[in-house]
């Protein structure tokens, strides 16, 4: 089942992408719309309907946040079919200059990957008529993971770096110790809209930035507590009360998880 729904958020613009083989999809993704803009390419089992807005809001130039395949699956068609630039981070145009190996449910929620040569960031500011972005690196989601900030209006296009107040699972390559860095550094700037590629927050979203670290933080030092106490990753959740969401963890072979996110605290701490 392939969904699509539009968003309209005042002068930003948001198709929100759904597929799943079987049934309702269990993730969407926003892709979105400024100017003549296009933030993040969605996933490619979406390729036509992303082509189709992107012709019919005549986009210019596409950014992506990082190479995870809901965000950056669509840049290949992007930029062959369209001829329209693909800019990226320095660690995204190497992650996906090549194939790489993906879990199975990555295939089948998102698609497979295309291989692509993007256009680096061109500094540490991206103009475009009345709008500027500033670009900012902020780790931990991934290595290359980056967010946007248009200075003009305070609109924060922040990937995957937010996703909720609360989150109850990480992928197996997330660094939380990153992540709070990223969260502190991102938060020292003006914006109010946090457009989340998964959760969009248009009102408050500096506060809702905040809520994550605060919560991220929390999850740290009760963690690592519990580490310096001999405690393993099954005593620590099973003394912290924390509940593996069993069917995410089975669908994705592990790779996503409650548990990471205890392992990642211990791992971090332990460094």
């Amino acid at each position: 089942m392939k969904t699509l729904k539009k968003h309209n958020f005042g002068d930003v613009l948001a198709y929100e992408l759904g597929f799943s083989p079987i049934g309702h999809p269990l993730m969407t993704v926003n892709c979105f719309i400024v100017g003549h803009i296009l933030i993040d390419t969605g996933q490619s089992h979406m390729q036509k309907t992303v082509l189709d807005f992107s012709r019919a809001h005549q986009i210019r130039a596409a950014l992506l946040t990082h190479h995870h395949e809901d965000h950056s699956g669509n840049a290949a068609a992007i930029k062959q079919i369209l001829n329209i630039p693909v800019m990226a981070h320095s660690l995204t145009i190497n992650k996906v200059k090549q194939s790489y190996r993906i879990f199975p449910y990555q295939h089948w929620v998102w698609g497979p990957t295309t291989p692509v040569e993007l256009n680096p960031f061109p500094s540490d500011f991206y103009e475009h008529e009345n709008l500027k972005f500033q670009l900012i690196h902020a780790p931990g989601h991934s290595k290359d993971h980056t967010v946007f900030l248009e200075v003009n209006n305070g609109w924060l296009f922040s990937g995957d770096l937010y996703l909720g107040d609360r989150i109850k699972y990480f992928r197996a390559d997330e660094k939380i110790g990153d992540q709070i860095v990223s969260l502190k550094n991102v938060l020292t700037y003006d914006f109010d809209a946090l457009f989340c590629s998964h959760n969009p927050r248009p009102q408050n979203g500096k506060k809702h930035l905040a809520a994550k670290l605060q919560f991220l933080e929390d999850f740290y030092g009760q963690v690592s507590f519990l580490a310096d106490q001999g405690l393993d990753e099954k005593k620590i959740m099973r003394q912290l009360h924390l509940k593996e969401q069993q069917m995410i963890k089975l669908i994705c072979f592990g790779n996503v998880s409650m548990r990471n996110m205890v392992r990642s605290v211990i791992s971090d701490y332990q460094e």
